[in-house]
């Protein structure tokens, strides 16, 4: 799973934290920005504090053709990135999420509970999937 914005400095970051979280073994996310900031907007890192995640650590990433060619899905969080991509040959979708750019803590908050309800509700759609057949007939 890749979480695409274009700083990767606040909507990614948080989706690529909860799916990670919540996926379990089931899949692993990654995060990259077509332009990205200098660091991790300081108001999400609270906010996600709050939530029990730590992303203190993190630093936005620049968005590679490499990352989209191992992503089974993209999915862009509301901020045209998707018009910046690189050509994507795998299923994209985007979510429409404010940026919580210069936004009030109380609208960060609302930011990230909506993420995290849309990751779970990712999460669950994939834990329903059938299993695909891999190359030689394996499961």
């Amino acid at each position: 799973m890749l979480f695409v914005c274009v700083h990767n400095s606040g909507r990614s970051q948080m989706a690529e934290a909860f799916f990670n979280r919540l996926a379990g073994k089931k899949g692993v996310a990654s995060s990259a920005g077509t332009q990205p900031a200098a660091q991790i907007n300081p108001t999400v890192v609270r906010v996600m504090s709050e939530a029990g995640v730590d992303i203190s650590r993190n630093k936005p990433k620049m968005l590679t053709p490499e990352m989209m060619e191992n992503a089974e899905r993209v999915i862009t969080m509301g901020c045209s990135a998707e018009k910046v991509c690189p050509a994507v040959f795998v299923p994209m979708e985007d979510w429409q999420i404010d940026d919580p750019e210069s936004k009030p803590v109380e609208k960060v908050r609302e930011i990230r509970d909506t993420i995290r309800n849309k990751v779970a509700e990712l999460v669950k759609e994939l834990n329903t999937e059938k299993p695909t057949k891999l190359k030689g007939g394996e499961k």
